[in-house]
């Protein structure tokens, strides 16, 4: 049984941060710099590899220990971004000895005492983390996507949405973003392109292939946005189709969205709800050639869309290009801002 509810109101927070030397965790740790949130003690966990180095926090460098099952003692609120088998086997140890936990990997996102949250969209899930004392931060690609759905839904109604990803190496990892910057000056120096972390040459390609393949020809990262897709927005009658690509970017994940809805929303409609949308940024001036890129939504936290346009080959449907850096929004910001929603609304 978690003792959540010893776990009260402060002034100031124990904090850990598992993973804390991935890409995730390095920027968790900025993020929760930048947006002032009220630590007394920031804890960094990470694998042997990792022990001898330190992140800088606050002006102050925080040495990194060595994970195990007595990390968590005193620990108010734990970010996990180590990898599903890390989350599976160290969450629940870390519930057990009071901490909430905000887990940005997949293993928790489907179970059904577990809330899935964007800020964004449902914040009120959050209420439910007692019953495992876990909250699920969901897939990047499906965050960027319904944030900027949200207002559309809420207006209309969705019926069924198609879409299309391009996802940037950093997604995969900084192996992934190495293997992009080595075989690219590979190739532009007549070396030899080298694959090690994907199946094929991703420099000046794209490749139709994110996770593994499933039994219905769907990649896990495709079906994925599907289910996150209806538990966020706690909708099963919503229908999802996707295609995710891998794209030889660095930063920053773009996806093309095409959305039904029961009820007509106009393009126009749509446009103006979506500026005054929480956490979205509308970049739509396509006579100045002004639409969202993924270079420059790296190092920002809003969604940004445009493109926005109705779909005349079909009624009630409109499509959207959606645009956001996939390390923060993505995964760093969002655990952040549920926990800043956790510390205001529900401890």
């Amino acid at each position: 049984m978690s003792r959540l509810g010893d776990l009260m109101k402060k002034d100031k927070y124990n904090v850990a941060i598992v993973g804390a030397t991935g890409a995730v965790g390095n920027v968790m740790v900025e993020v929760l710099e930048e947006r002032n949130f009220p630590i007394e003690k920031l804890k960094l966990l990470a694998s042997e590899r990792s022990l001898g180095s330190s992140l800088k926090f606050r002006g102050k460098e925080i040495p990194v220990e060595v994970l195990d099952s007595n990390s968590f003692q005193g620990v108010d609120i734990a970010l996990f971004s180590a990898g599903g088998t890390i989350s599976e086997r160290f969450a629940p140890i870390a519930a057990e000895a009071g901490a909430v936990v905000i887990d940005n990997t997949s293993a928790f996102r489907m179970h059904p005492e577990v809330p899935l949250v964007v800020p964004e969209v449902n914040p009120d899930a959050i209420a439910n983390h007692k019953v495992q004392g876990i909250i699920a931060n969901p897939n990047c690609s499906t965050i960027q996507m319904v944030v900027a759905l949200k207002p559309i839904h809420d207006a209309a109604q969705i019926k069924r949405i198609v879409v299309s990803t391009y996802q940037a190496t950093s997604g995969a990892g900084k192996r992934a973003m190495d293997e992009l910057i080595q075989q690219t000056r590979a190739l532009l120096s007549g070396g030899d392109v080298v694959k090690q972390k994907f199946p094929h040459q991703i420099a000046f390609n794209c490749l139709p292939h994110i996770d593994v393949f499933l039994d219905n020809g769907y990649t896990k990262e495709e079906m994925k946005m599907v289910q996150e897709t209806k538990k966020i927005f706690d909708d099963d009658s919503i229908k999802v189709t996707a295609t995710c690509v891998r794209v030889p970017v660095l930063g920053g994940h773009s996806e093309s969205v095409n959305v039904e809805t029961v009820k007509l929303l106009t393009a126009r409609e749509a446009r103006e709800l979506l500026e005054k949308a929480p956490g979205v940024k509308v970049l739509d001036n396509v006579e100045h050639n002004e639409y969202p890129l993924a270079l420059d939504c790296v190092n920002k936290d809003e969604v940004f869309v445009g493109r926005i346009r109705d779909d005349d080959s079909q009624a009630n449907t409109l499509n959207l290009w959606v645009v956001s850096d996939n390390i923060r929004k993505g995964a760093a910001t969002n655990a952040v801002q549920i926990a800043e929603i956790l510390i205001r609304d529900h401890l």
